[in-house]
């Protein structure tokens, strides 16, 4: 191999690297800014700040409906004794 063959691997390499930990940061569905911006462009604090709130409510509504869940009437050992039937299939 010789030497620019093997200093375009490297390139390439680091390259795929960097774009893996970009995507990592962003999470999952998250590879386009949610505002509609550009890769490059910078995103505004407010539009960061308005997707963290959207995002804090939808958790706070999987919670409420979780809670819904686990008390709808019946008793926690039927619930549990459920689980354990499941489990054991």
């Amino acid at each position: 191999m010789s030497f620019w063959t093997a200093a375009v691997v490297i390139v390439a390499i680091w390259g795929i690297v960097q774009v893996m930990n970009a995507r990592r940061e962003r999470g999952p569905g998250r590879d386009r800014p949610a505002d509609g911006a550009e890769a490059g462009e910078a995103t505004g604090a407010g539009a960061t700040d308005a997707e963290t709130r959207r995002e804090i409510e939808d958790l706070r509504e999987r919670i409420r409906v979780l809670e819904k869940i686990t008390v709808d009437g019946r008793e926690a050992r039927a619930i549990a004794d459920e689980i354990e039937r499941l489990r054991d299939k």
